[in-house]
């Protein structure tokens, strides 16, 4: 407005009425001068500090924001997207499994996605003026301003939409008058970059939201809608916009839920909250009076979800395998990036850690897709089967600490166990058991618990690999008898079979199927030179050490640290893979939150062994089903499949395995303790190995039910080329001779063609010999013909030169009866050089008996009747003769062929007193000698067949090599 002086004047004037008007005249002007110079002044000051205001303004402003870097629209981009979201976890075939744990739940939605309730709730309660302001409003800032220098005690807040996206996703909470002019400054720079939806839809996925229903902290819309609702962002009704709009201001003091999960029983914070902002909606006309009328009186609290569990409470081994196995993968992704290769990682611990805790920060914000090989639907029934399985065994205890008092306690201790299921061709982990119950010991016993595997290394360590090397084919033979195997203990047998039998001489398939101890070793020394145990290192054993690469008890299963049943499952896989290795996995694919795949798993197949080594280990472990030691699946199993495997159990029966393979599978099942202790021999009639095995069963049983295509092929595993069946010796496995014909020991097996026997047989003779009880000895050229037998036979020396051991022969035929009907091992029975001494008989009736010689070379007795020789009676046989009437007395027979004296002569038939023969027929006749007096040192009785074993009765090995022992036949049987 123009100031118009002359109105002044007369209005001054005026006032001054009363007055004279010359005096008027001249007050009035003094008046007027004083008034105009001093609003002069008063103008003057007002505008210089005003401008000075402004100018300390401006420069305390700029001294606030003078350490703010100028930010480019790609870094603002890259710093408002920057917001953490929860990765998401699949089973196979893309079924949903849940969220990773993480400190907060969020998952990214796009504003079209978003119900228009919930956007219209939040600009009406959190910026009014949204669309109009350019990133701030300064009469909001300059009411802050004051309300804060002031210290009102009414705080009404000036930040808009925009600052507060750039508190939560550039700057900090901090209250301060630099964060606070650095957010002005950076919201009008935003507004400058960014469309308003582009902002809004930032604002709607960072905002947090209190908790959901399983008490998690969430973050964004979606999650909030999800968590309380139950519902997607765009489904929201408008009562449940208008209370999820709500709690940012107090997101835990409005949230429903506990942090268990439970709602809370004081929900009314935040139905006033959301009243409120109902209230605000109505005011800028974003609805009508009648949708007001309607929201404020719906009972939201109906519409609260109720606790659910997330998927580690439901599904804690897969949760935690997968967010294990991805962060590994993650970490070498990260590492690469860096210019470091995976081999790095191995060789530097620090440097691996370093980047695994960069990749578990990572698979926690960037909102990851996992999808991992695990079938829901096998898995949940193997859980099944095992929460009902009733043949584990009995508890055991063990000593705790207790985590609250810190005393020592006893607790209970179950037996345990744990399976896992791959898919040969691929390696995929199609499902597994990690034990009985994660709530009382969370480990993984299928992917990270180690054990010694016991005689299920057999295959893997022994036999593959002499198959490869080709010191063995399945038709070699090897001999199962005492030897001493132990450099720590040469004087010492080692090892021993389970039951304590030996089993002679046997094929490389019979010592498999069969899993004998002795004949195992024997075979792994032959080729302990060669370091059979990079085979194990091919196919994934991961925690081997150099004492494993020469400890002979490593055939055995006896393992420095141990395996785990992912890794003893795995390889055998290889056996149906043409010797080709394939690593087991879990992780299919991940991908990032825009569907963009930042990882795809790739089969790198590993050769191992040669398609017909692997063939023949293969077709051997069919034995062990059909007539080995897991025969008990026989009938345990509802369907045909051309299954192969192997059982293993560990020293004390701590563990027990089975390891079954066919074309398409391989599956493992372990029992045992988590503290190593004895399982029970027999529970509830059932023997410990019988147990392992019929819960395979039923796993395997319930897995074909869901999933026929897969565990059971139409198909058995095909013979590759190279693979031809021979003849070869039963005695030697070389070229069958006439010999080896004519005695009927030719037998046929699968080779593989490379390693065909070439070598022409070793000339078996007839020999004779002659037998006292079950031991046959050579005859000599003295030896009577009428106790002399004669055979195809084995000495110490052809035993000695073929074999390279010192062995009594007899025990290469002992339980072994196609090669003792057919073959007479021999060993020497020394003479004593001097004639036996008389006998002395009894009668009783018409039957004559006497003893048994006590001289070590008697062959036999000579029965004489009024001085006649009628009949011959071997040692060994029952010492007695039924006679007619006459004279009788017996004579003893060396293997020299000395004869003794007659014994004292007995009348059959009538009363006679005992007389001794004339002289004349003592001198003629030889003293017997003692078939049962104690042989001469290093030769030893045969283990009696009919004899029971205790079974488990083995000799320990040296403490400094880890045994394992073989299985033995069932303790008891049951049909099921």
């Amino acid at each position: 407005m123009k100031f118009d002086q002359l109105k002044w004047k007369n209005y001054i004037q005026k006032l001054l009425y009363p007055y004279k008007e010359k005096e008027f005249k001249k007050k009035a002007s003094i008046v007027y001068q004083i008034l105009w110079n001093l609003g002069l002044i008063f103008i003057i000051v007002l505008v210089l500090g005003t401008a000075f205001a402004g100018g300390v303004g401006a420069g305390y402003f700029a001294s606030l924001v003078k350490d703010e870097p100028i930010r480019s629209y790609k870094d603002m981009k890259k710093d408002i997207y920057n917001y953490e979201e929860t990765s998401e976890l699949y089973f196979a075939n893309n079924v949903y499994l849940g969220k990773l744990y993480s400190d907060i739940e969020r998952e990214e939605v796009k504003l079209k996605d978003i119900s228009p309730h919930l956007i219209d709730a939040v600009i009406a309660t959190e910026d009014q003026y949204f669309y109009e302001h350019e990133g701030i409003v300064p009469k909001a800032i300059l009411r802050a301003l004051l309300q804060e220098v002031t210290n009102s005690s009414v705080q009404t807040g000036g930040s808009t939409l925009t600052q507060q996206l750039i508190k939560n996703q550039i700057l900090t909470n901090e209250v301060s008058f630099e964060r606070k002019a650095k957010e002005i400054l950076l919201a009008l720079r935003l507004e400058r970059f960014f469309s308003k939806e582009e902002i809004l839809e930032a604002y709607l996925n960072v905002s947090t939201f209190g908790r959901n229903s399983s008490g998690r902290n969430i973050a964004g819309v979606q999650s909030a809608a999800k968590g309380i609702f139950g519902v997607k962002a765009s489904e929201l009704t408008l009562p449940q916009a208008a209370f999820i709009a709500g709690l940012p201001q107090s997101p835990f003091g409005y949230t429903p839920y506990t942090n268990k999960g439970e709602i809370k029983n004081n929900l009314e914070p935040g139905i006033t909250r959301m009243k409120i902002v109902l209230n605000r909606m109505l005011e800028d006309g974003k609805i009508s009076k009648a949708q007001y009328d309607h929201a404020i009186a719906y009972d939201i609290t109906k519409d609260f979800i109720t606790i659910h569990e997330n998927p580690i409470d439901e599904y804690p081994w897969v949760t935690f395998e997968i967010e294990d196995r991805a962060t590994n993968i993650l970490s070498v992704i990260l590492a690469k990036k860096d210019g470091y290769s995976e081999e790095d990682l191995q060789k530097n611990d620090a440097l691996k850690q370093r980047y695994l805790t960069l990749a578990d920060r990572d698979i926690r914000q960037n909102g990851y897709r996992i999808h991992s090989t695990i079938n829901k639907d096998i898995y949940d029934a193997m859980q099944d089967v095992v929460a009902q399985f009733e043949y584990f065994g009995s508890d055991r205890t063990k000593k705790a600490i207790d985590p609250e008092t810190k005393e020592p306690i006893t607790v209970a201790e179950p037996v345990e166990t744990a399976s896992i299921l791959i898919e040969n061709k691929s390696g995929k982990i199609i499902s597994f058991v990690g034990g009985r119950d994660f709530n009382r010991e969370q480990t993984n016993r299928a992917t990270n618990a180690i054990r010694p595997n016991g005689s299920t290394m057999k295959p893997l360590l022994v036999y593959a690999p002499a198959f490869e090397l080709g010191t063995l084919s399945p038709g070699s033979i090897i001999p199962d008898v005492p030897l001493y195997l132990n450099p720590s203990t040469p004087n010492k047998v080692w090892p021993r079979n389970v039951n304590g039998r030996y089993n002679g001489l046997v094929t490389a398939r019979a010592a498999l199927s069969n899993s004998y101890n002795i004949s195992t070793v024997k075979a792994y020394v032959d080729i302990l030179n060669a370091r059979p145990a990079q085979y194990l290192e091919k196919m994934g054993f991961s925690s081997l050490t150099e004492a494993d690469f020469i400890n002979r008890s490593t055939a055995l299963g006896g393992l420095t640290n141990g395996v785990t049943v992912e890794e003893n499952t795995n390889a055998f896989g290889t056996f149906a893979n043409n010797g080709q290795f394939i690593d087991a996995y879990m992780i299919e694919k991940i991908t990032d939150k825009e569907g963009n795949i930042i990882y795809q798993h790739e089969v790198k197949p590993v050769n191992v062994f040669s398609p017909q080594t692997a063939y023949l280990t293969y077709d051997i472990l069919r034995d062990t089903i059909s007539s080995g030691t897991a025969t008990y699946l026989n009938r345990s199993l509802k369907f045909s499949s051309d299954w192969a495997g192997k059982t293993g159990t560990t020293q004390d029966y701590k563990d027990v395995w089975f390891v079954g393979v066919n074309p398409n599978v391989s599956f493992g099942v372990w029992m045992g303790y988590d503290t190593p202790k004895p399982l029970d021999k027999t529970y509830r009639g059932m023997a410990y190995h019988n147990r392992n095995l019929y819960l395979w069963a039923q796993l395997i049983n319930k897995t074909q039910e869901i999933a026929p295509e897969l565990v059971d092929p139409s198909e058995p595993l095909p013979r590759p080329n190279g693979i031809v069946s021979r003849s070869f010796c039963g005695i030697t496995g070389l070229l069958p001779s006439k010999d080896c014909a004519d005695a009927g020991l030719v037998r046929t097996d699968l080779f593989n063609e490379k390693f065909v026997p070439k070598q022409g047989d070793i000339n078996l003779e007839k020999g004779r010999f002659v037998t006292i009880g079950n031991t046959k000895y050579t005859a000599l050229a003295s030896t009577p013909e009428e106790f002399v037998e004669t055979d195809f036979v084995l000495d110490t020396d052809t035993i000695q030169k073929f074999f390279g051991i010192s062995t009594d022969p007899s025990k290469l035929t002992i339980n072994n009866q196609s090669l003792d009907s057919t073959l007479s091992a021999t060993r020497t029975l020394k003479e004593n050089g001097k004639s036996p001494s008389a006998m002395s008989i009894t009668a009783s009736g018409n039957s004559l008996s006497w003893g048994n010689h006590p001289e070590p070379d008697i062959i036999g007795y000579r029965v004489y009747k009024n001085g006649a020789k009628i009949a011959t009676i071997k040692a060994g046989q029952s010492l007695s003769y039924q006679g007619d009437p006459g004279s009788y007395y017996i004579t003893a027979v060396d293997i020299a062929g000395q004869e003794s004296a007659s014994s004292n002569v007995i009348a059959l038939g009538q009363p006679t007193t005992p007389s001794q023969p004339t002289p004349s027929e003592s001198a003629a006749l030889p003293e017997p000698p003692n078939p049962a007096q104690p042989q001469t040192e290093g030769e030893t009785e045969p283990t009696n067949p009919a004899q029971p074993q205790t079974e488990g009765e083995t000799e320990p090995p040296n403490p400094a090599q880890p045994q394992t022992e073989g299985e033995t036949e069932p303790l008891v049987d049951q049909s099921q």
